[in-house]
C-alpha cells in the first residue's frame, strides 16, 4: 500500500475518486488547522460531503490522512516555486513564493500538533519538507542572482519567515506579513553602489 493513501499503485484512480481525494485533503487541511489532532475523521468526511467509507478507502488510517495532507502541502509549495520561477521576474517570483510559504507556516499551527501525533513521529516528513523548502529558496534566490546579495543563507531567510508566520492570525496579519517580506527582500537586494 502506498504511503499516505489507500489506492493501489498499478491502476490510475477514476476522475471522481481523484476529485474526492483532493477535496478530502483540502477539508482535512482546514480541520487539522482549526482543531489539530482533535479533528474528527467523521467530521472531515461529513464536511467533505462523502461517507466515512470513502475517506477510509483513500486514507486507511488517521496517520495516513495526516501524512497525505502534509505531503500535499509540501508538494504544492515545490510546484509553486517552479511555476513562479518560470512565469515571473526573479525578485517577484521570490517574493510571491515567500508569501506562500508564510501562509503555509501560518496554517500549520494546528497541523503541527496533528503531525506530532503520528505514530513514530514526523521527523522524516519534516526533514524532507525542509530540504524541499531550502531547495526552492535557493533556486528562486539563485535565479535572482545579480539582484540579490550572494552572502545570505536561505535557512536564515526561512527562520525569519517563521517569525513572520507566528505574528498571529488577526484580520491584518497578511498585510503585515507582506510588508515584512518586503523588508526582508529589501535587505537581500544587492548593493547597487558597489
Amino acid at each position: 500500500m502506498p504511503a499516505g493513501g489507500g489506492e493501489s499503485p498499478g491502476r490510475k484512480p477514476r476522475a471522481d475518486a481523484q476529485r474526492n481525494r483532493a477535496h478530502l485533503l483540502d477539508v482535512a487541511k482546514s480541520a487539522f488547522a482549526e482543531k489539530g489532532s482533535a479533528a474528527s475523521l467523521d467530521e472531515i468526511a461529513r464536511r467533505a460531503g462523502v461517507g466515512i467509507g470513502t475517506l477510509y478507502r483513500h486514507f486507511p488510517t488517521r496517520d495516513a490522512l495526516i501524512e497525505a495532507v502534509y505531503r500535499n502541502e509540501v508538494e504544492q509549495l515545490g510546484e509553486a516555486a517552479s511555476r513562479l520561477a518560470a512565469e515571473c521576474p526573479p525578485v517577484e517570483a521570490l517574493r510571491a513564493w515567500l508569501l506562500l510559504f508564510v501562509e503555509y507556516l501560518g496554517t500549520k499551527r494546528g497541523m503541527s500538533e496533528a503531525l506530532d501525533s503520528l505514530v513514530g513521529g514526523a521527523s522524516e516528513l519534516r526533514a524532507a519538507s525542509g530540504e524541499m523548502v531550502k531547495r526552492s529558496v535557493a533556486m528562486l534566490a539563485g535565479r535572482a542572482s545579480g539582484e540579490l546579495r550572494l552572502d545570505f543563507d536561505p535557512l536564515d531567510l526561512l527562520r525569519a519567515l517563521a517569525g513572520v508566520a507566528n505574528m498571529g492570525s488577526g484580520p491584518d496579519w497578511r498585510r503585515s506579513a507582506g510588508r515584512l517580506v518586503d523588508v526582508l527582500i529589501a535587505g537581500l537586494r544587492a548593493d547597487e553602489a558597489g
